[in-house]
Parts: C-alpha cells; structure tokens; sequence
C-alpha cells in the first residue's frame, strides 16, 4: 500500500475485517456492522470500506483525496487474491457492488450498484462460471440500468418503458420470464439509451465504472432527496457517507437463489417471532423497490430449510449481541446463506415501547438503556386517536400494516400533487404502485401513504416508519393507475384524485370516505380510564406504563401544566402534571366579561375605573378559587395580565362599519363611536411590543392590584375551607428591576391587607417571566425582587429574532427550513445557541443573587422533547407546557437525567 499524502487522515480505507460496530463515525452504519458481522464470523462476503473522511474531503474540494486511489487498488488486490479472481476479467469475473452506508440509516436516500466489472468481454465468462446464460444477461442489464440512472443521471423511466416493451413482446408480465435471448436485446437497447441520453457509451472499463459509482455515491449525500431526509429527521449535513465495495453473491441464480430482509421482531408491533420478505431469484434491490411481490419469510422454511434454519441462528445471534431489534439484509446464492447488512431496525412507536420492555424482561438491557430506547415523540404518535371498529364504514381493500395509525385524506396520486395540495391546507393520502426515493417530499406532505405493491421492508413501509407515518403497503387487489390518477377497487367503483379514503396502518385496511376516530388506549391510561396491570390491560398501555414509571423515579425536572381553568388543570393532574406553571389570566376576561373589560378600557374618571374593577373582583377571585381547588397541594403560577388592550375590543373594521351604519340610519351609537375611539387611541404599530404586561399594571392604576387582591382573596377561602392552595404570581414583560419592584410594593400591600382582613397567613411567592433580552441579561438585578423565573421562550425567541411569529412562519419560515438555514424552526425547538444562551445567563446570574431562585419554562419549549434536555441541562427545576404534552415531558425529563448521569460518569 502507497503512502497517504493527507495530513489529516492516516487511513481511507478499512477491510472487513478491520473495523467494528463502534467506528459508524468513520465507517458508517453499513460498513461498521458488516465489520461487526465478519468478527463474529458470520457469512459475510469479502470487502472493504471507504471512510466518510474520504467523502468529506470529496465533497469540500471536489476531488478524492490524493491517497485514496491507491488505497483502493491495494484493497481490491487483496480481495482479488481472497477470492481467486479479478474485477471483469473476461474468463472468470470478479463483481462487486458499490454501496452507500451513512452513519445514520438514510434508507433509500442515497445511491447504490450492483454488478459492477460486467461487460461486453466478462458477460460471456460469467455466464460460463455460473453455467446459466440467462442470469449472467440478467445481471448485465441491471448493472447498465442502475449505472445509467445512478451515475450517468439517466432518466430511469426510459430503461422501464424498453424493460416493460421487451416484457410486452414476450407476452409475459414479470421479468424473471424473459429468456436469455431477451435480455441480451434489452442489453443493446439499454446501451443504446445511455449512449443518447448520457452522450457516451456505457464504460466497459471495471475500474473506471468502480472509480464512477464510488464518486457517485460520494454525490448521493448531497442530492435533494438526501438533504430534505436529513433535515427530517435532523441528521447534520456534515457526516458524509462511506462507501462499501463488497464481492457479488446473487439472488438470481434460478430458483434455490435469492433475497431477503428479515426483522429479529417485528418492526410494526415489536412482537417476537418471524418476520421479513424473500423473493426467489431476485436481488436486494428487487425487495426494498417492492416492484415484485414478496412471500412471508416463514416460507423460506419450506423452500430452504437448512438456509432458513441457519438463518434463525443468525438473527438470533445478532439480536442477542446488539441487545435491540436487527433489520437485517441477506441473499442465498444456490443455497449458500451470505449476510449482507444489519443494523438496529427502525420500528414504529408502539414497536418501540413492547421492545424495551421486552428486552429488560430478557435480561439484555436495564430499565435506563429502556428508556434510552424510546422518545417522546414516539409516545406522543401513541397519543394519536384510532379508527372506531364500530363505526359502518366501507371496507375496500386490505394491505399490509406497514407503519401504525389512523389517515384521512383526499387520494393524490403523485408527490407533486400532495405537496401542492398538503401547502393549500388540504389532507392527503399519497397512493402509488410503488415509492422511490423521489417520493420523498410527498410521503412528508402526505397523511399517510398507500401502496399496490411491496412488503413491510419495501422503501415506502421502512421511510413511513421512521417517518411515523401511517403506511399500508402491498394492497394488491387495489389497482393503482398513476396515468390516469385513479385507483380502481374491487367491485369496479374506481377512487378519483381528490376523493377521500381512510387508511389505517394498523390493521392494514382501506376505506372509502372519511372513518371516524376515538381516543388512544395510551391516552384513556393517563386519564385514568384504562389501568395498568388490569387483566385485560393492553399491552402497549402496560409498556408505556412501565417505562413512564421509571422516567418518574429518575428524572429531576418537575413537569406543571400551562392551563388557564379548573377543567384544563384537572385534565394536567390526571397526565401528571406537578402543578401549574402557567395561568394566563387573559383568557378570563373573555366571553361574558368583555362588555366589563370595555367599560374599563372606556373609563373617563376613577371612579368609572373603580367601578369595573368591583365588578370583576369577584368573578376573578372565583376563577382561582376553583383553580386552587383543581391543584391543591401543588403550586399554580398565574400570570397578571399581558396582552395589549386592543385584543379585548372589536375589531377595527367591524367597529368603523357598525358606526358608518348607525350613522346612515340616525341609530344611537354612542357606545359604539366610544369604542371605536378607544380602538384608534390604543392602535399601535407593533402591539406585542408596546403597551402590555407590567406596563399595562403600571399604567391603568388597580388592574394588577385588583388580580393580586382576588388571588389573595381565592387563597384564603381555600386556606379557611382545609384546603392548600400554594399560589405564584408572575408578573410579565418585565425589563428592569424597576418596574417589579414597584409593582411587588403594590401586592405585598394588597396581600397584606387580605390577611389583615380574614386572619389567614398567605404565603405568596412574587416573580416574573423572562421573555425580553434585556431581563435576561439584567437578570441578576432582577433576582434581588424575584422570588422565581419562569422563562416565557415564546416571546423570547420572538425579541431575540426580530421574528413576529403569526406573519413569519407563513411567510418566510418554509425557504429557511428549505434552504437548511434552520434545521427546525426556532419557534418548535429552542434555539441554544441565541436564545438559550439568554436562558441559560439569567438563570446562573439569578442564582448568584439569590441562591434558591426557582426557574422554570412556560413557553411551548417545555413540551418539546430536544428543549426539555437543553432545560435540564442549564439546571432549571420545572418546564410547563400544555396538558397533552405532559407525558412527553415527564418521559423525555427522564431521558435527560439519564442522559446526564451517563456523561457525568464517562
């Protein structure tokens, strides 16, 4: 082997047997675990691996690293020496296939090709070697057809339409019964479309198609489809790809050849048992296409016992040493089993949870590596409603249940249409014979997906299911006409583009119309409806119930609910709330009580002001009486009043329309031409950014003293009636320790005087919300007059930004998140390296001035799972988020501390 000439790398290329499991950074997936499998001495084919430090240096200078060629051709020498032949010799031909492997699964995303080191010479010699004629031509015409589309940037219908021609000549439907004889014409004429479409003929040089895919592959990390899964599923842009150049073993030998995919448990409900796909006579590429229907892997058993058999002992072994679910790729080549891929199985929520459990159950894992294993966002799709099995509804077909969950859309019949109809706001089902990785954009769009062809390992089942997509695949009795944008169903009644279908992924059943839905299982366990560890309790309840345990025992964020009324707080203690950590108190002043809150906006004197503020004393005071009623004996922050006032009177336009026709009809409107003068008077150009929050409390004299007086008030009665109300007062859009002290001078006085007037001892604490850049860096100021923090990241990202969030996430956010700007938007995961900077200052310099300042989050962050780490790891106590993301945050407040412990450890 030639000296590397790179500085930076001392090794581009590994062999098989050089590399481990650990080395994805390096090897990727797919080469690390073929690694893996060539140590535990299981039949993997001889190869070698090109490193994603070579992409890397690919991709930034447009050229392969100086060192690597010579690499290569060590690597191939040697594999050649191993295997007793070389790469397209004419006599005796060495293929091999080029192969993508990221370090995280992209499946489909990016380029793969078989066959390569065939040609016009070594076609003859293979077909002499294998002694059939016919799978040699087989293989030649795959190897042109995917080198042309992959590499050469072909338009691969145009070898699809000359496949389907030649199949339409013969009279036949499938192509395993075109003869040798056709596959060589159909060699000419895909020859013939390379040479017009891509302006040079097909490369008859093995190393220079060698050298071409493996560019290609490098190019495949970067492709549309490639970039729009990553950010998806928010894998970094900057890993690159490996590459696997593996010796051939073929599926398509004749009939005791092919190929498979085989699950250790199944991905889609995570039960034990046999699950997978085998195609006689076919290659890898056959199956995961889904463009040939597949047979259950049980019946491998009767076509091949003995590589069935040794087959079971694999997956067995692999399942045992990874410790989780093997998604694993293997092809028979006359009777001899060779490995051709594993990796941890991507699997659907529930899947996911039965898993976990599962394996602790077996001994493999503990309870922390179990709740590693699971995240909040599968356990919120467990949250998602189901069909109702009562309902009458028109069953019209029945598929495989690829990817659990209840779709309704409209049928849209290519990914165009369902991203295009998906931005109007239209629901939509994406139906195809078949997807491909160009599918992708509208499988994202899409409620859910539908296929006539292919199995739960086919593109469409194992993208829907990392996607968390609903997805039935392989509804053979459907037929799916692209073309024409129909889809006719048995009995003839044919499915237009636009008519809606229901699609449910977990039984694997098609409808017509619209079907209704009822709440999830796991959703009637938090609310107390079905319990865990009942006879007749579901499985999946019991899996979550476990695990949720267990997160409870170990986490260290306290997890509140931001609810505003006694029904959405009993709903947050029934999902586990500790407690409320936002009351807007806004949200009161609506409904009957506007007609109040306008005579006090309309107030001309201080007694007219006073007036209205008696009348809503009680009404407010009655509202946290039966709020501290609903969370007693657990801590309820309820925040003074922040919007600006405008938000409580009619619409301008409404109004100046009511006026103009009072005034045209001589009607009394007085009122009316009142309030639209205090509409104009209160008009400002950026509302969210004037009057409102501490400067509403400030500014109209007894507002805020009128709320606090009504906590107080509210307290005492639950005080006096054995009750434990343990009320949090938070004042809002402070800017300067000024303003809070000024207005805590004015509630230590009102609560004051409450205990003065019925005996009770209060015990109130008074803070504020972060939510302006300048509180966050002022906040060991603040702290001298705040007794806790509750960081309002809303109106925090909003500030920090320069973003108005109801005009930006419709007008700019889908380009930026298009263009990879954001990887999520700011306002769905918190920004650490701008706002959570802020957080993460105020909250250390907080705790310098006061040691035990109680911080917690309240903007739609604290549901979030990504932010609820980042909130543990800054130290806060509590996040706060809506009452049906409780569970996710308890779940993913767990992962954390686990998260944490093991860092803290290493």
């Amino acid at each position: 082997m030639s000296e590397n000439k790179d500085p930076h790398v001392a090794k581009f290329v590994y062999d098989f047997t050089e590399g481990n499991k650990d080395l994805k950074d390096l090897l990727g997936g797919k080469g690390a675990n073929l690694a893996e499998m060539t140590n535990l001495g299981l039949p993997v084919p001889p190869g070698f691996t090109i490193t994603t430090e070579a992409c890397k240096v690919y991709l930034d200078s447009g050229e392969e690293p100086l060192a690597l060629r010579d690499e290569v051709s060590a690597h191939l020498d040697a594999l050649e020496q191993r295997m007793g032949k070389q790469l397209g010799q004419a006599d005796n031909p060495l293929l091999v296939s080029v192969r993508s492997g990221a370090k995280f699964s992209m499946p489909g995303m990016m380029d793969t090709v078989l066959n390569i080191g065939l040609s016009d010479k070594s076609v003859k010699g293979l077909a002499d070697q294998a002694g059939d004629e016919r799978f040699a031509w087989d293989s030649y015409r795959r190897l042109i057809q995917m080198f042309g589309k992959t590499v050469l940037g072909v338009d691969g219908e145009l070898f699809e339409e000359a496949l389907d021609r030649a199949k339409e000549a013969k009279k036949v439907t499938v192509d395993t019964d075109l003869e040798a004889a056709d596959l060589k014409k159909l060699v000419t004429a895909f020859k013939k479309i390379v040479k017009k479409e891509a302006g040079r003929d097909f490369p008859q040089d093995p190393r220079e198609q060698m050298d071409l895919a493996i560019h290609a592959v490098f190019d495949s990390w970067n492709t549309d489809r490639a970039k729009l899964y990553r950010r998806q599923e928010r894998i970094p842009g900057d890993l690159g790809t490996a590459v696997n150049v593996c010796s051939m073993v073929f599926g398509n030998l004749g009939p005791d050849s092919g190929t498979g995919v085989a699950f250790t448990r199944d991905p889609a409900s995570g039960h034990q048992g046999v699950y997978g796909d085998y195609l006689q006579n076919a290659q890898g590429e056959d199956v995961v296409a889904g463009i040939r229907n597949t047979v259950p892997l049980a019946e491998l058993e009767q076509i091949d016992k003995k590589s069935y058999d040794q087959l079971m002992q694999i997956m067995e072994t692999l399942e045992n040493h990874y410790k989780d679910l093997c998604d694993i790729e293997f092809t028979i080549e006359r009777g001899q089993l060779w490995m051709l891929q594993t990796r941890v199985g991507k699997r659907t929520a529930g899947a996911a949870f039965r898993i976990a459990t599962q394996l602790v159950d077996q001994g493999l894992i503990d309870e922390a590596e179990a709740l590693q294993r699971v995240t909040g966002a599968q356990l919120a799709q467990l949250m998602f409603p189901r069909f109702d099995d009562e309902a009458k509804v028109a069953q019209v077909g029945r598929g495989i249940a690829a990817s659990p969950g209840a779709a309704v859309g409209k049928a849209v019949f290519d990914s165009y249409t369902a991203v295009k109809w998906s931005r109007s706001g239209e629901k939509v089902i994406l139906v195809r014979r078949e997807t491909n990785p160009d599918d992708l954009d509208g499988m994202i769009a899409a409620e859910g997906i539908l296929t006539s062809r292919g199995g739960k390992t086919s593109h469409a089942a194992v993208v829907a299911r990392g996607m968390g997509k609903t997805c039935v695949c392989g509804a053979e009795e459907l037929e799916v006409d692209t073309k024409r944008r129909r889809m006719t169903v048995p009995g003839g009644h044919v499915v237009e583009e636009g008519d809606l279908i229901s699609i449910d992924g977990s039984s694997g059943k098609v409808y017509l119309g619209e079907v209704p839905v009822v709440p999830s299982p796991v959703v009637e366990y938090f609310e107390g409806r079905m319990h865990a560890g009942a006879q007749d309790a579901d499985e999946l309840v019991e899996a979550v119930h476990r695990i949720m345990a267990f997160a409870d025992r170990k986490r260290r964020l306290r997890v509140r609910a931001n609810a505003d009324n006694a029904e959405d707080a009993l709903r947050a203690r029934r999902f586990g709330a500790q407690g409320i950590g936002l009351c807007r108190t806004e949200h009161m002043f609506l409904g009957d009580r506007r007609e109040l809150v306008e005579r006090l906006i309309l107030a001309d004197t201080e007694t007219e002001r006073e007036e209205s503020l008696k009348a809503l004393l009680p009404l407010q005071k009655q509202d946290f009486v039966e709020l501290f009623s609903a969370m007693d004996g657990l801590p309820v922050t309820i925040r003074l009043l922040d919007p600006p006032l405008h938000e409580f009177l009619p619409d301008i336009t409404e109004l100046s329309v009511r006026v103009a026709l009072a005034e045209s009809r001589q009607e009394p409107h007085e009122n009316e031409l009142r309030l639209l003068q205090a509409v104009h008077r209160l008009h400002e150009q950026n509302p969210m950014l004037g009057l409102r929050g501490v400067r509403l409390g400030l500014v109209i004299p007894g507002l805020f003293t009128m709320q606090v007086r009504a906590i107080a008030e509210a307290a005492a009665e639950r005080k006096n009636a054995k009750g434990d109300p343990r009320a949090e007062i938070m004042i809002p859009l402070v800017g300067t320790v000024q303003e809070l002290e000024i207005v805590r001078e004015e509630a230590d006085q009102v609560v004051a005087e409450v205990e003065a007037a019925t005996g009770v001892q209060l015990k109130l604490s008074i803070g504020t919300m972060i939510e302006l850049p300048r509180a966050a860096l002022t906040a060991g100021q603040i702290a001298e007059a705040a007794e806790f923090f509750s960081f309002g990241t809303n109106d925090l990202t909003q500030t920090v930004w320069g973003f108005s969030r109801d005009d930006v996430e419709a007008s700019f956010f889908t380009a930026y998140l298009e263009k990879g700007i954001f990887g999520v938007s700011p306002f769905e995961t918190i920004d650490k390296d701008g706002v959570g900077s802020l957080v993460k200052l105020a909250a250390e310099a907080g705790r310098r001035t006061r040691p035990d300042l109680k911080l917690g989050v309240c903007g739609e962050h604290g549901g979030d799972p990504e932010s609820v780490h980042f909130f543990h790891e800054v130290g806060l106590d509590y996040v706060s988020c809506s009452p049906f993301r409780i569970p996710v945050a308890r779940l993913e407040a767990g992962r954390a501390a686990i998260t944490s412990a093991g860092s803290d450890h290493r």
